[in-house]
């Protein structure tokens, strides 16, 4: 069964205006890893927030996929953004 999983991260001030590159560079690659079904951006500029919408065919695939960016140093760059670590969460759909 699928899962949604988000990821609210609180950005550094005045650091979104160097994100976006950063983002666009490296969305094709978690769009492109196995178990990924979709990923959506979404920010809160007066906030200096940001929620990453994401669907994964399982909470191993996306799990797997944050040892793959741990390993290859991206999570790193992506910590340079943010105030914090992003909190993560894991959703199933409701059958109600």
């Amino acid at each position: 069964m699928n899962v949604r999983v988000t990821l609210n991260c609180k950005l550094k001030p005045h650091t979104l205006q160097d994100l976006q590159p950063f983002l666009k560079e490296n969305l094709p690659n978690v769009r492109n890893f196995a178990g990924n079904i979709q990923v959506n951006v979404l920010l809160n500029k007066e906030h200096n927030e940001m929620l990453l919408d994401e669907e994964w065919q399982s909470v191993e695939s996306h799990q797997a996929y944050l040892q793959f960016i741990q390993n290859n140093g991206v999570m790193e760059q992506l910590s340079h953004f943010l105030d914090a670590p992003p909190e993560i969460k894991y959703f199933h759909l409701s059958e109600l």
